[in-house]
């Protein structure tokens, strides 16, 4: 079966037998350039042969592109299931088809998943699929393969869009594929400012000012998390009520936020409070060093993506209602959307979906559409956010 190892670092002389202890210490001190990260996944045949397209490919989302580790781990695991079947009925990866993806999606929708039991979802399935289908329009793109019925266009069978649909009726943007099963799309539905209050009230800090973060700027969690005091203490007094700060976008691009002065004011505050004495106490204890992350935990250390997301979803629950870190950002995007369609019918000469869409760092246009057709479903959800979350005078 295919297997995955992780790459390892090079061992230290005392943890092999002694017999091989000189070529250790020799292998160390070569110079080699080696930009994978131990830990990077590496795919073998059962025939322990180096899958190299499936490791070219996760070589270039996780290092070149700088993707997230999530990403790469879920690259990883789509390809791995891809392999693993095609090696189990001997099926050559250059010679796929569209009958033998077809084939692997339908044994998806008969057969639970053999890690957790249950069917699998429809969303899972689906997800899968794309990932298959990009991985071989990388290898035509990277002249792996000179052509693959996997990487033909043509096959797509895909609704033309308006460019600018009325408020009123918002199309349909469905991806139509033959590949890829028919669900309904989940529009994002945001939080109210009763809600985004409570939420806030029982979030303890860093998580508490974290999350007015994304709900004033929409950050991702790893924009969030990469934030360093240097981004928001080296900024010109200023009488405005916003102001631009630079961040380092998902895929290591550049870009920038739009902060109001009053977020970046409490920032300042737990700054010199929270977060200089959790770091003071830490230092005392001889627990950790010096580093600049802007948000810290109360150990000092930097805060943490898996504890933020269970503090939100803990407090949405103690709240009484779903909560999570994208829903933040999504309440976010939702409000600033709606109210920059509401300056555009009033004649502002402003295109609301290109201004969310760099605000949020999203790459296609489409991502951003989702948002504006859930202001379309639901308008009146927003209302009270819109006049309390984006206005200095209502702020939490």
């Amino acid at each position: 079966m295919v297997q995955i190892i992780r790459k390892a670092s090079l061992p230290t002389p005392d943890e092999v037998a002694a017999r091989t202890r000189d070529a250790a210490e020799q292998a160390r001190a070569v110079a080699v350039r080696e930009p994978r990260p131990a830990g990077f996944p590496l795919l073998f045949t059962r025939h322990w042969q180096l899958i190299e397209p499936a490791v070219a490919f996760l070589h270039e989302h996780s290092v070149q592109r700088a993707h997230t580790d999530d990403t790469r781990r879920t690259y990883a695991e789509i390809l791995y299931d891809w392999f693993e079947t095609l090696e189990q009925n001997d099926i050559p990866w250059e010679s796929a088809d569209a009958v033998d993806l077809v084939a692997y999606r339908n044994r998806m929708m008969a057969q639970p998943s053999p890690h957790t039991g249950r069917p699998y979802r429809t969303t899972t399935i689906n997800h899968r699929v794309r990932g298959v289908l990009r991985f071989y329009e990388w290898a035509v793109r990277t002249q792996w393969l000179n052509a693959s019925p996997l990487a033909d266009k043509t096959r797509d069978l895909r609704l033309a869009r308006h460019q600018r649909p009325t408020q009123a009726s918002h199309a349909a943007t469905h991806e139509h594929s033959i590949f890829i099963l028919r669900q309904y799309e989940a529009l994002p539905r945001p939080l109210v400012s009763e809600q985004a209050r409570e939420l806030l009230a029982e979030l303890a800090p860093p998580y508490d000012l974290m999350a007015r973060w994304q709900l004033y700027t929409g950050l991702r969690i790893s924009e969030l998390l990469r934030l360093s005091v240097n981004d928001i203490g080296h900024r010109r007094a200023s009488a405005t009520l916003h102001h631009a700060i630079e961040v380092i976008r998902k895929g290591r691009k550049p870009g920038h936020v739009i902060a109001p002065a009053s977020l970046l004011d409490e920032t300042d505050g737990y700054v010199s409070g929270h977060r200089f004495a959790w770091l003071a106490r830490a230092r005392r204890k001889g627990r950790i060093s010096e580093h600049k992350a802007l948000f810290v935990n109360a150990r000092g250390s930097p805060a943490g993506k898996n504890a933020y997301q269970r503090a939100v979803s803990q407090a949405g629950l103690a709240c009484g209602f779903k909560a999570t870190t994208h829903l933040l950002r999504a309440t976010f995007a939702c409000m600033l959307l709606a109210r920059l369609e509401h300056l555009a019918d009033r004649g502002a000469k402003i295109n609301p979906l290109i201004v969310v869409k760099v605000l949020l760092g999203h790459e296609h246009l489409d991502t951003t559409d989702r948002y504006l057709r859930a202001v379309a479903v639901d308008p009146c959800v927003l209302k009270d956010v819109l006049d309390t979350l984006l206005s200095e005078a209502g702020a939490p």
